[in-house]
């Protein structure tokens, strides 16, 4: 067995970690509000930043992965690196890294996955699609629901490969994005800069 989660391959992550589904968990609210709180205690007190609860948990109503997705905004011109290393020294793992965007998860363990799992998006501000996606679904109950069939269908179908199951909800995800852009025009450009 691996002796770090890092030293497994994607295909042995995905065994261990496979895509499951549940019904809304009414305390995932909860969940989001101490994780954030949480967060806000270890970052640095001059730091302006925005956090959002995100996917899926963040709506009521529709089967999802009982992961609690966070965005964590901060302005342009920030120095990313100083949050990453105070992410890394609260339990947090970097996932994922490019240009303006960094990934991170809590909840992942050599035995499985913790009773609560965090996904945490760092971002510059204004990289925040997905709280057009969130919104569009809390307006339309209608779309959030066949968003969930769309999630229900994939689950089974891409239960040990997570990426395949991602991209196969992109378009859907795209499309309501882009909506929701037009309908609420600039909802979140005067926040934080």
């Amino acid at each position: 067995m691996a002796k770090s989660l890092e030293d497994m391959s994607l295909e042995e992550l995905w065994q261990l970690f496979p895509i499951f589904l549940e019904e809304h968990n009414k305390d995932w609210a909860a969940w989001y509000k101490e994780e954030s709180r949480r967060i806000q205690s270890f970052l640095p007190e001059n730091q302006l930043y925005e956090m959002h609860h995100i996917g899926s948990t963040s709506i009521e109503g529709i089967w999802a992965k009982p992961i609690i997705d966070i965005l964590l905004e901060i302005p342009r011109g920030e120095d990313m690196g100083s949050i990453k290393r105070e992410l890394l020294d609260h339990g947090y793992l970097l996932m994922s890294e490019s240009e303006g965007r960094m990934s991170f998860n809590k909840g992942y363990t050599l035995q499985g996955f913790a009773e609560r799992i965090f996904h945490l998006h760092l971002r510059y501000h204004g990289d925040n699609d997905e709280l057009y996606f969130r919104d569009y679904l809390k307006d339309h109950s209608a779309v959030a629901k066949d968003y969930e069939q769309l999630k229900l269908i994939l689950w089974k179908k891409y239960e040990y490969n997570r990426d395949a199951y991602t991209e196969a909800k992109t378009d859907f995800i795209r499309r309501y994005t882009q909506k929701s852009k037009k309908l609420y025009k600039r909802r979140y450009d005067d926040k934080i800069k």
